[in-house]
């Protein structure tokens, strides 16, 4: 296909939402750089009716073939051809429910279900709807017209150039050309919209189901904000005349970033009074920007593969932090940031079975359950270890480059390295490579030694590995001395090991000060550990190094480098703990440590959970309070429910008191709810599921309907859970199905029950969207496959020659089972704080 490059489409769509089909024309000009005889398109799931080629001023029909599997259509041409070619064809396909391509989305209003027709493009998906040439590096301009229902509304990436009736109580809509962009981001829909706008030199407007427009103005006004500071940072004004936020009902990501109109998730732009939380709020304005910031990473320069993917990715998700951060300051997001991004990448990238960040090989790059934490949350922390490291004029001054140089074009990883060496002189390409181009991350072994500290650098992984692998490190050193004073060193680290001169009477060091680098550290000299630790009991360090030392000894607990009891040990540091950071991520290796020890060892996690968690909650306050910090707000819906499970009777009994008045109709805040909706079905019986799901169905909040499935996840009972199996299969929308199975995954309770319930309903699981079955078996099998391993193993062995997709989620979920059974393992044997040289 790369012998011929499209220009221009002309793209005429017909839906029929009654019926569920829509008829389509589009024709194509093309330039052919020397004489071809067949024209090769993409094509998926269409039916063809005519193909034909323009000759002397008239189309000419030409015979066509169609390969289902490669998902193209062939046209023959009649004689050879060169230069530019124009191309008609003539299609029907169906309006599906698979998420995906041009589908279906439903709603409820007063006069019942309805639909809206809509499309999810990436990665490959635009054949599905329209032959093209569906590769990102494939840019074309677009001219999209519809024909619809007189009562309803269409929208396409660009604004309506003219409307006008057609008969039968139909009209059509034609949109004004778009740029030059690849297939993958444009956008169409129909249905009932409704608009609210904020007019300007780019109009932006949000656009929902019917009666939910007026939840949209909170990101409306944050995609404003974001617009104009994207604008600003990279120095290129937004080309488009406007940008829309449209709310989706069913929608199988978070969002997407069409160019000019973005589509979300219902709870990723609508903002509730009373109900959206705080955290949900600021969870709407990162992914508002991190889609805008699309615009120039991805929309404006697109990867010249996809194995480049990470350019669009990586950039959204930094700068989706970014944005947030210049508007709301007193939101701490870099400590969500390190939380949400860089610990997600760190346990992802742990594994043997890992990937680079720039994908290897020639096939087309899927995101996934086993590529995202790579593509994604490693990628933004790399950037960011970059910036710290060639500092923040600089990196704005490479990116602006960047982006000038490969406006409307398309570009690779070497042409960003590049950038970035042209403005800072620095050795960017050397480094990049070596952590865009290899998989996984380092540990820095260090010792003191005399007046230097001697650091080790190997790969790090849970299970044992014999890599060799080296990178380049920018390592930051934080010195305590006997005299008070204390120093931050910096350097490079280029090969196997380092030393740092640290000088005369060091009474602690933290390697990684200010956690910008990405590798785990290791200290070998037990004193200095606990010297560290009694600086986060006084607080003398910063939350993000206090989380820093915590978070990679669970590491090196889940790797058998450290006891748990010497990680619960270490914990007593933070007995006076009330930072977001330390205190959230604390909570999320308890929890993993309570679902997979068993006996003594997983009621002394509760009871350092619950002391932990008492502590912080009676220093915080169990009541929201408006004048607190937003982190807060956060922590405690992050630490109320642990602190119940684990057996607080004062939590509980605050936490059933809120619950009981929610059921009688009083309102709970906003920041608690979804803790008390799980405390309640925690304790909860068939009243409570009764209540829980008429709140699931009355519901207008897609945010109060993923609280409530999340709750569902938390009966205790055995006929509850089976009950809650059989509602999440045959109540719940299939957008949100795997939601309940996740917190059921993560069920003391439930977990024994989960493996044969999966294999019972494999059928119905296997109809979710790939993403979302990617999800449920990464849910269940690294916790509930503990103790039938042998079981679990070979039910796999046998499924994943009849079902290719799952292969390398599999891969990834064995292997965390493998790492979960090992660490039960070692915990059985051991009794005392121990580190192994």
């Amino acid at each position: 296909m790369k012998e011929v490059n499209p220009l221009h489409y002309t793209i005429h769509i017909e839906p029929d939402l009654n019926h569920f089909e829509f008829s389509g024309v589009t024709e194509i000009v093309m330039e052919a750089a020397r004489p071809i005889k067949e024209i090769t398109l993409n094509a998926a799931e269409l039916a063809f009716s005519s193909c034909a080629i323009e000759q002397g001023g008239e189309f000419v029909e030409c015979p066509f073939s169609i390969d289902p599997e490669r998902e193209e259509i062939t046209i023959s041409l009649s004689g050879e051809m060169a230069g530019k070619i124009r191309a008609k064809m003539e299609f029907q396909g169906e309006i599906n429910s698979k998420m995906a391509g041009f589908y279906r989305s439903v709603y409820t209003t007063g006069q019942g279900r309805k639909y809206a027709a809509v499309t999810q493009f990436q990665e490959n998906d635009a054949r599905r709807a329209f032959p093209c040439f569906d590769h990102p590096v494939n840019k074309a301009v677009f001219a999209v017209e519809m024909v619809i229902d007189e009562n309803l509304a269409a929208l396409s990436n660009m604004p309506v150039r003219e409307e006008r009736m057609v008969g039968g109580g139909r009209k059509l809509v034609i949109f004004e050309e778009t740029p030059r962009m690849s297939t993958y981001l444009l956008f169409f829909g129909v249905g009932e919209f409704e608009f609210i706008e904020d007019p300007g030199e780019v109009l932006v407007r949000a656009a929902t189901m019917p009666g939910m427009k007026e939840h949209a103005r909170f990101g409306l006004a944050f995609g404003r904000k974001s617009l104009e500071f994207c604008e600003d940072y990279y120095g290129i004004r937004y080309p488009l005349p406007k940008l829309d936020l449209i709310a989706i009902q069913d929608f199988a990501a978070g969002a997407m970033e069409n160019w000019g109109a973005i589509t979300f998730r219902e709870n990723l732009l609508l903002r509730h009074e009373n109900i959206t939380s705080r955290g949900g709020e600021e969870r709407i304005c990162e992914v508002i920007a991190h889609e805008i910031a699309h615009h120039w990473f991805g929309n404006l320069v697109s990867p010249s593969d996809w194995k480049y993917l990470w350019l669009n990715e990586s950039f959204a998700t930094y700068f989706g932090f970014t944005v947030v951060n210049h508007y709301h300051p007193e939101w701490d997001i870099w400590s969500q940031f390190l939380h949400a991004e860089t610990d997600r990448a760190f346990e992802r990238d742990a594994l043997l079975k890992t990937f680079p960040i720039e994908l290897p090989g020639e096939e087309p790059v899927v995101i996934n359950v086993s590529t995202s934490p790579i593509i994604y949350n490693k990628g933004a922390s790399i950037l960011r270890q970059v910036e710290g490291y060639i500092g923040t004029d600089t990196f704005r001054e490479g990116l602006r480059h960047y982006l000038k140089k490969h406006a409307y074009a398309c570009a690779s990883s070497h042409d960003l390295w590049r950038a970035f060496e042209e403005v800072s002189g620095g050795p960017i390409t050397r480094m990049m490579k070596i952590w865009v181009e290899q998989p996984g991350f380092p540990l820095l072994e260090v010792k003191q030694d005399g007046t230097s500290l001697l650091l080790t650098q190997k790969r790090f992984t849970c299970l044992p590995n014999a890599c060799r692998q080296a990178w380049l490190i920018p390592v930051t050193v934080k010195v305590f001395y006997d005299t008070g004073t204390c120093q931050v060193m910096k350097a490079l680290m280029e090969g196997e090991t380092a030393r740092i001169d640290i000088g005369h009477g060091a009474a602690a060091y933290k390697v990684n000060y200010g956690q910008t680098g990405f590798y785990r550290v290791k200290y070998h000299e037990e004193k200095n550990l606990q010297e560290l630790g009694s600086r986060v009991a006084r607080k003398e360090l910063p939350p993000e190094d206090r989380w820093g030392i915590q978070n990679d000894l669970y590491a090196l607990c889940m790797s058998g480098d450290v006891s748990l009891d010497g990680y619960l040990d270490f914990l007593s540091h933070f007995a006076g703990e009330d930072a977001f950071l330390p205190l959230v991520s604390i909570s999320a290796n308890l929890s993993h440590a309570y679902l997979v020890m068993d006996g003594a060892r997983r009621e002394r996690v509760a009871a350092t959970g619950k002391s932990l968690f008492e502590r912080a909650l009676s220093t915080i306050g169990y009541e929201p309070n408006p004048a607190e910090q937003h982190t807060v707000s956060i922590l405690r819906d992050q630490i109320l429910y642990p602190a119940v499970l684990y057996g607080s009777e004062a939590v509980k009994e605050f936490a059933l008191k809120k619950f009981t008045s929610l059921m009688k109709g009083r309102a709970v805040h906003r920041d608690i709810l979804k803790s008390v909706m799980q405390a309640g079905a925690l304790h909860g019986n068939e009243e409570v599921f009764a209540w829980l799901d008429r709140r699931f169905k009355s519901s207008p909040s897609e945010d109060e309907r993923v609280n409530v499935l999340v709750a569902l996840g938390g009966f205790r009972e055995r006929t509850m859970i089976e009950k809650v199996q059989h509602y999440t299969l045959h109540e719940v929308p299939e957008r949100n199905r795997f939601i309940p199975v996740r917190f059921l995954a993560a069920n003391q309770q439930a977990i024994p029950f989960m493996w044969e319930w999966y294999v019972a309903s494999l059928n119905l699981l296997e109809q979710l969207h790939p993403d979302h079955y990617e999800r449920v078996i990464e849910s269940i099998v690294p916790v509930c496959g503990l103790a039938r391993e042998k079981e679990v193993r070979a039910f796999f062995s046998r499924y994943v020659p009849k079902k290719e997709s799952t292969r390398d989620v599999i891969k990834l979920s064995l292997e965390k089972l493998d790492i979960n059974a090992r660490m039960r393992e070692r915990s059985e044997g051991e009794s005392h704080f121990q580190v192994h040289h």
